[in-house]
């Protein structure tokens, strides 16, 4: 059900919740005060617009086919369409569309802008209709929180059958949510919300970590934050249980038949699946596994007909994950054969021309871990310990070499070590951790360190291999490891390929493989004064979440306290500071700026606006202009400029304009010119006009908001 035309395409929007009616109904008692005390009769208040309704995808009907659905219609004054479709236990079908009005004799309608910018002064219209035979007068108030009205109170007189307009002054001083509330005597009453942007330049602090006990931080606010524009962001990350089921959602999907990691690691999860999500209190959905390992199966079978040693390592574990599968478990004997016999008397595994020795080293790991998998017979045990005891001396000879954290984690992770070598690589991985500005930890890749495929690791695999190496040590900071690795989690991108995922679930499964309690508690405070808290429930927490809230008096140094009743390790978080402080002009590495608006907009008439851009030879620009509140840029002119080849392509989404401009021949200035569309009268505040080259920082420029008068 939707107004106009709309259809079902969307699930029925909920009513407000109590807390958002107890505010609304305290506005109104404000306002019955203000009309003349208890005696006055209040306006009934209007404040549920959704644009669906209504979404029941199973009403079961009596004997004769008749059934009643008992609804709630919203707020919204306009021609409501309903669409119903029906079938019969034989399978017959029909359907049918009618339509009603949601209507009053007389009411009020405030036309909002989406936002406005902190300092605009717009003149916002009020629209008062009347569908009665008799003119109306009537006294129109309208009364805003979080700004400043001006000519809020007048008396209204509107024809029989007709409409008038009002416009009442409102300044917007600060950043934060606006309430409107407009009313129309003791006939109709209307609140609606829109937000006052801040005009300065984003600065934000991030910190993060793990649940499992309260975290303490420290954050500096900056002084010249801009009034309302201070505000914190709390967000929960999934242990593991969302991880297994994100990654069970998206995996099949990844570079399908492109990345032969990324098909072993998914036959890998397919058959490891069940027994984790057991363990973790969930249920698995035997039919879905079913058809990912089939899926996820052929494409190993296919790229395993002639493996070389290094095809052999990746497929192997995955083969064998399905031991109920006779054709996957005989290959998964056959692979790890194969590198089996691929030792070389010395010990060591693989190698090749131009291989390093780290390369080398940790090659050699990963054939060890991978003939460890099948030792499900007497002949799997035998091979495993001769390989183990062959390779184990290889690392012990070659223990001085090992200088980087990456590779000593890989040596520990895979089990290739044991005794005193152990030690002495979990020392070189713990002094090689690097603490993060977040709060975080990270295990970073020294310069010329590769896996055993030869690709560098990224960041995010190699703190998973820290995870796994140093399990169980008292002296590493494993709660820290793990918010890094659960904030850098993507659900469709996991943490990069095949291999960064394989080993990333496995560093999520030892870190956090207590299932999730029933409800946790999450309490964020500022210096012991309770800022926002929520209560998540189970099923909630295996997504990410976030608690949003105002932040005033931020400035300076203050101390933040994250704490979760029961202490959760298997959830991470990710605190933000945000606020806006004044843009300041700046030019790097020779790009210039200069943005010149309408002298004269006016209200409904199209309007010039001049870029224009200096800026080194050869190099593709970005421009980024905010626009005040209510102005539209008019698509035809952007059209325009694409066709002369000056812009690539453009896009108009938040407020704010983006241009691709081609890049120029030597010594070029270049000029665009594109129209828009004021449609609000006021002093209106333009956001920060930026020009930029992607991916390169230190070319940029800036100008400081500027006003435009719409009249």
């Amino acid at each position: 059900t939707g107004p106009g035309g709309g259809g079902m395409a969307a699930p029925a929007a909920a009513p407000p919740s109590p807390v958002e009616s107890n505010s609304e109904d305290s506005f109104a008692q404000e306002e019955e005060k203000d009309q003349g005390g208890e005696g006055g009769a209040a306006a009934p208040t209007r404040a549920w617009f959704p644009e669906t309704f209504l979404f029941e995808p199973l009403v079961v009907t009596d004997a004769s086919g008749a059934a009643t659905v008992p609804v709630r219609v919203p707020d919204r004054l306009t021609q409501w369409r309903v669409l119903a479709l029906a079938h019969s236990r034989s399978g017959a079908q029909a359907g049918a569309v009618t339509s009603f009005a949601g209507t009053l004799p007389t009411y009020v309608d405030p036309v909002l802008p989406p936002f406005l910018r902190a300092g605009d002064t717009v003149r916002l219209p009020v629209q008062v209709v009347n569908t009665t035979d008799k003119e109306v007068v009537a006294a129109l108030k309208v009364d805003v929180r979080g700004a400043q009205v001006e000519d809020g109170a007048r008396t209204v007189k509107v024809p029989a059958r007709g409409s008038a307009v009002a416009l009442v002054t409102v300044r917007a001083q600060g950043a934060g949510p606006v309430t409107v509330r407009a009313s129309l005597g003791d006939t109709d009453a209307v609140v609606r919300d829109f937000d006052v942007w801040a005009t300065g330049q984003p600065v934000v602090q991030t910190r993060g970590g793990s649940l499992a006990a309260p975290r303490t931080l420290s954050l500096v606010g900056p002084a010249d934050a801009q009034p309302g524009s201070e505000r914190v962001r709390l967000q929960v990350y999934p242990g593991a249980l969302g991880v297994v089921r994100a990654e069970l959602a998206a995996v099949e999907r990844r570079t399908a038949g492109l990345d032969l990691a990324a098909d072993a690691y998914a036959l890998l999860l397919a058959g490891q699946a069940p027994e984790l999500l057991k363990a973790l209190g969930e249920t698995p959905d035997a039919q879905a596994l079913k058809a990912l390992s089939m899926v996820a199966g052929q494409r190993v079978l296919r790229a395993a007909r002639a493996p070389s040693v290094d095809v052999a390592t990746r497929l192997a574990e995955a083969a064998l994950a399905h031991p109920d599968n006779p054709v996957l478990a005989r290959l998964g004997e056959r692979l790890v054969g194969t590198v089996a016999k691929a030792q070389r008397p010395d010990g060591t595994c693989q190698g090749g021309e131009g291989w390093t020795l780290q390369r080398l080293l940790v090659a050699t790991a990963d054939c060890a871990r991978t003939v460890r998998a099948a030792t499900g017979t007497p002949e799997g045990k035998q091979r495993a310990l001769a390989f183990t005891a062959r390779s184990a001396g290889v690392f012990e000879r070659y223990l001085p070499q090992v200088k980087d954290g990456y590779t000593a984690a890989v040596l520990l992770a895979e089990g290739a070590v044991t005794g005193s070598v152990a030690d002495a690589l979990r020392t070189r991985v713990r002094d090689a951790l690097k603490p993060g500005a977040d709060g975080t930890a990270s295990l970073p890749v020294e310069p010329g360190m590769v896996r055993a495929d030869g690709a560098t690791p990224s960041e995010v695999e190699a703190t998973a291999m820290a995870v796994l190496a140093l399990q169980g040590d008292a002296k590493a900071p494993l709660a820290d490891l793990g918010a890094f690795l659960l904030a850098r989690y993507t659900p469709g991108q996991g943490w990069g390929d095949g291999q960064a995922n394989r080993v990333g679930l496995r560093a999520a499964l030892v870190l956090f493989r207590e299932p999730l309690p029933a409800q946790v508690r999450v309490t964020l405070a500022r210096d012991g004064q309770t800022v926002t808290e929520g209560t998540y429930d189970a099923k909630a927490l295996r997504e990410v979440l976030a608690l949003e809230a105002a932040a005033p008096g931020s400035a300076g140094t203050h101390t933040w306290t994250v704490r979760a009743e029961p202490a959760v390790p298997g959830l991470g978080f990710s605190l933000s500071l945000a606020a806006a402080v004044p843009w300041k002009r700046e030019e790097k590495g020779g790009l210039q700026l200069a943005v010149v608006a309408p002298k004269e907009a006016r209200v409904g008439q199209l309007s010039d606006v001049r870029v224009q851009v200096g800026a080194p030879s050869s190099l593709p620009l970005l421009f980024q202009q905010e626009l005040p509140a209510g102005v539209q840029v008019d698509p035809a002119s952007l059209e325009a400029l694409v066709a002369t080849g000056r812009v690539t392509s453009w896009d108009v989404q938040d407020g704010a304009l983006s241009l691709r401009l081609a890049p120029r021949a030597q010594g070029e200035l270049m000029q665009v010119d594109f129209r828009v569309l004021p449609t609000l009268a006021g002093t209106l505040q333009a956001g920060a006009s930026r020009l930029g080259v992607p991916g390169r920082p230190d070319l940029a420029s800036s100008l400081p908001p500027t006003s435009w008068a719409v009249r």
